[in-house]
């Protein structure tokens, strides 16, 4: 019998996840850059962390989530986002009763039950990063800014950026009264009412033709700012333009969470079509104090690695491996294979990539193999170099020939593109 893997489920094997990795890294660097921390985040949680954090009147909580009950009747659930585990961990942990902003990184595999389709996946990987414990909206721009320079650092141009603000809770409990009254009006189906009911929020993101155009003439959140929440918003625009970053503004950009206040964002990507958004994020004043913690501020992004990769073919960019395989080394012959692991072991601990032949191949087999492998230098070792402690270094690209002596090689490849004397 053939096993295949789950209907949904994204996997990256060699070649490609090379570039997986190429993006996943170039996503946290500027993270790293601005002192956020790695966090390593449990794959399953309570489910009630995420009902309560989540939201039960969002499609994650409602449709979208994978729940189990395990031996000990506790109901648990794949991860489908990452900020309210955060919550969880550092309430747990009691990083909120320290240095603050509590400012962390983390990126893995997350899980929503969604009809597969060209990036949509049931197990989907993301890059995220939270700032909690400061209401300051310079740091919002700097969230903002750490996904940007992701985006830019792997070439990517065609990317847009919209914001909104969802105001504080004063402002959005005087927009929940006027935006309620107004779907009281429209006609909605039994489903949408129960949603609207729950989160009336929550019917701005409903994606179907007839709704866009039901709700067109709806309120907008930006008329029902208060005087605070309007200056944060005011300052996260001008924070952006100092920073050379473009925006537009949508006043109904909601996302598809309930814990989103105040400054709201997304990346998209027209060249992706329907499945456009690559990341966002966005300010949630409430959300630890509804998991049991301090009552402190945050914001935080996510970003879809997948829809990343996909932009990244859709506008042609080039992706490279963070480190290119430097050299590959030839035996010539199974007694010589331990001087070329003894070789490759020095190079590698001194920060040479490098890879050699197995199997006793023959010479021919091998330079495939080398050619293959991306390397961009490869020699043999035999029987002549260990007696004349001299190897001919192949550059693979041009077929250039360098003579190297052994006691030499660490310093060549470290260098990378002369002959040493």
């Amino acid at each position: 019998m053939k096993y295949q893997a789950p209907k949904g489920v994204k996997e990256y094997l060699p070649p490609s996840s090379a570039l997986f990795e190429r993006v996943r890294e170039a996503l946290i660097t500027p993270a790293r850059l601005a002192n956020y921390q790695l966090m390593e985040l449990a794959i399953f949680e309570e489910t009630e962390v995420f009902t309560r954090g989540v939201g039960e009147s969002t499609d994650v909580v409602s449709k979208e989530m994978y729940t189990f009950t395990d031996r000990a009747d506790r109901s648990l659930t794949l991860r489908p986002e990452g900020t309210a585990g955060v919550m969880r961990a550092v309430i747990e942990s009691g990083m909120d009763r320290g240095s603050l902003p509590v400012k962390v990184f983390y990126s893995g595999p997350f899980f929503r039950a969604e009809r597969p389709q060209a990036g949509r996946y049931r197990q989907f990987y993301q890059v995220g990063i939270e700032a909690i414990g400061s209401d300051d909206p310079f740091l919002d721009v700097e969230v903002i800014a750490i996904a940007q320079q992701g985006f830019t650092s792997l070439g990517l141009s065609k990317f847009e950026l919209v914001i909104n603000s969802l105001g504080d809770s004063e402002s959005r409990n005087a927009y929940r009264l006027a935006l309620s009254e107004f779907l009281a009006t429209i006609d909605l189906d039994s489903a949408t009412r129960e949603r609207a009911s729950i989160n009336p929020l929550r019917v701005l993101d409903d994606k179907r033709p007839e709704m866009i155009e039901a709700l067109k003439s709806a309120p907008v959140i930006l008329d029902f700012l208060n005087e605070s929440s309007e200056r944060d918003f005011r300052i996260v625009q001008d924070g952006l333009r100092a920073l050379g970053i473009k925006f537009s503004v949508n006043p109904r950009l909601v996302r598809g969470l309930d814990y989103y206040t105040k400054t709201t964002f997304e990346f998209i990507h027209p060249l992706l079509g329907a499945q456009s958004g690559i990341g966002g994020g966005g300010r949630y004043d409430g959300l630890m104090a509804s998991l049991g913690g301090a009552p402190l501020s945050g914001i935080g992004f996510g970003i879809g690695v997948d829809r990343v990769i996909m932009a990244c073919e859709a506008e042609a960019v080039t992706l490279t491996p963070e480190v290119p395989l430097s050299c590959f080394i030839i035996p010539l012959g199974g007694e010589f294979e331990e001087d070329a692991l003894r070789l490759a072991s020095r190079l590698r601990v001194n920060g040479i990539r490098c890879d050699l032949a197995y199997g006793d191949r023959s010479l021919k087999g091998a330079m495939k193999a080398a050619d293959k492998s991306g390397a961009r230098y490869a020699f043999v070792i035999g029987e002549r170099e260990i007696q004349g402690q001299m190897v001919e270094v192949k550059e693979m690209g041009t077929g250039m020939v360098i003579p190297v002596k052994l006691s030499d090689l660490l310093e060549f490849f470290s260098k990378g593109n002369r002959a040493l004397s």
